[in-house]
């Protein structure tokens, strides 16, 4: 852990380059605004992942839809292709490291997903995300988090546990898959350290589309393998090119352009933790598209929820949404 002094040094000029792309948009919501309508639509990749043909396996399609996103979001980020040759050589072992972590989380989500159900693995993989994020930043950076940030966080992932688990997950007397709950765990490990790369190499002044667009870029290279062993033809139907594209151009493309617009204005630490409302999202939709029903202490989650959400989103006077 770097000394005092250093870590002080650092964040100054960390800072500092944030500030600047900072000054283009103005209003207290240009940060979170756009990471939460990401969320919203993150959450119809439930309902659209569920779409695709019988028998091609969940990290495919997950595959499959970062493939295609990656590929858009490198392609309609012209300085990506530059910036490997702008950046230091510790800023390229960054994108290294963020990348890798973009290809894990589709490998690691969608597998848990089947293997412990999605409740499960929405509240250990997108609750476990922002506490993941927070303690990287401490013992990477010494940022210490804000009181604001542990009350709000806490408040956000119990209501998403009291949310997704309420209505009790699917098979509640089988044992818990052990692996699957690994697996969901690494998937929140994945989630939090893009999020913290990206942020990190944003606020060094790098434009955030070219940041996602080199590491989805790289990612989709790497999950490619998986698209072309796993999907067994499945997904070249009019059926499955459909989910594809949905899951590529819309919860890849549009909503990490989103998110990344939103780091420029948003610590990575408080970005994950306003991407909880995710799970929201989705339980409303069960509730209003597919006629579901959630118990008393799942609507009592959803506001606890959306009570962390609005502490985060909404800025504390100058002492913003920091850690």
């Amino acid at each position: 852990m770097p000394n005092d002094t250093s870590s002080r040094s650092t964040r100054a000029l960390d800072g500092a380059a944030a500030a600047r792309p900072r000054s283009r948009r103005t209003g207290p919501f240009a940060g979170p605004l756009p990471i939460l309508t990401a969320a919203v639509l993150w959450g119809t990749t439930g309902t659209a992942g569920s779409l695709a043909p019988a028998g091609v396996p969940a990290a495919a399609v997950g595959a499959a839809g970062l493939a295609l996103g990656g590929l858009l979001l490198f392609l309609t980020a012209p300085a990506a292709r530059s910036l490997p040759g702008a950046c230091t050589g510790g800023e390229r072992l960054l994108i290294a490291v963020g990348t890798l972590a973009v290809a894990g989380y589709p490998l690691t989500f969608y597998p848990a997903v089947a293997r412990t159900g999605v409740a499960v693995a929405t509240v250990i993989a997108l609750g476990g995300a922002p506490v993941l994020a927070g303690l990287l930043a401490w013992l990477t950076r010494g940022s210490r988090p804000s009181a604001r940030w542990v009350t709000a966080t806490a408040a956000a992932v119990l209501g998403c546990a009291v949310l997704v688990i309420g209505p009790g997950p699917a098979g509640a007397g089988a044992p818990l898959d052990v692996f699957g709950v690994l697996l969901a765990g690494l998937a929140g490990l994945s989630y939090a350290v893009y999020a913290l790369v990206g942020g990190r190499l944003i606020a060094r002044g790098h434009a955030s589309g070219a940041v996602l667009g080199v590491m989805f870029a790289g990612a989709a290279l790497l999950v490619l393998p998986v698209v072309l062993c796993g999907a067994a033809g499945g997904l070249l139907t009019a059926r499955g090119m459909l989910v594809v594209l949905y899951l590529g151009a819309v919860t890849t493309f549009l909503c990490y352009r989103l998110f990344g617009q939103g780091l420029r204005h948003t610590t990575p630490q408080v970005a994950t933790a306003l991407t909880l409302a995710e799970p929201a999202v989705a339980a409303v939709l069960g509730v209003t598209v597919l006629g579901e029903r959630l118990p008393g202490a799942s609507w009592c989650g959803l506001a606890v929820l959306a009570l962390g959400i609005v502490l985060l989103a909404v800025p504390a006077g100058t002492g913003g949404q920091g850690t």
